[in-house]
């Protein structure tokens, strides 16, 4: 069971609020973030309301100042638990929507896609097992994208702005 802790200020100070779950709209509980605490588990944390806009990954420790440690604005509008998961991994990517044109496939972390595949753009994927970050820039750098199981039949399901992929981890560490 996962469990975060969102702070207002810097040092775990002022309003908090803790969450154990997803949670669509933070939005109520404080108005700016700027200490976190995850006590369980990983978390992606977002900017705007109902998992949209930009991205964070964060897993157990403590992040007493979250912009400097993640870069992440004051503005934190949503979170969602990453469940435990302990089996294989698998996701197929495409270089075209709807599941279609050039397939890869991978079952473990890729720092390069284009050194791997020759493939810098990636319209579709289907995740079969496991869940995965995806990084805009070759060796886990850049923005990232939290996929859970499922289709995404064109690269803004996942959240992007664009196609380019660069790297992609699986997300392994649950502690």
């Amino acid at each position: 069971m996962g469990k975060i802790i969102f702070y207002e200020d810097r040092n775990f100070q002022g309003r908090s609020h803790e969450c154990i779950s997803d949670c669509a709209d933070l939005h109520s509980y404080f108005n700016r973030c700027n200490s976190i605490r995850v006590e369980n588990g990983c978390f992606m944390i977002y900017e705007r309301p109902n998992y949209l806009g930009n991205q964070y990954y964060v897993k157990r420790g403590e992040y007493s100042d979250s912009q400097r440690m993640i870069g992440i604005s004051d503005c934190i509008r949503s979170c969602r638990m990453i469940p435990v998961y302990r089996g294989s991994y698998r996701l197929r990517l495409y270089d075209r929507a709807d599941m279609s044109g050039q397939m890869q496939e991978l079952v473990d972390d890729c720092p390069n896609i284009q050194d791997r595949f020759s493939m810098t753009d990636i319209n579709s994927c289907n995740v079969m097992d496991g869940h995965w970050l995806m990084y805009e820039q070759p060796n886990y750098k850049g923005r990232v994208y939290y996929l859970r199981p499922g289709e995404y039949r064109r690269f803004s399901d996942w959240g992007a702005m664009s196609p380019r992929v660069g790297s992609l981890r699986r997300i392994t560490d649950f502690n």
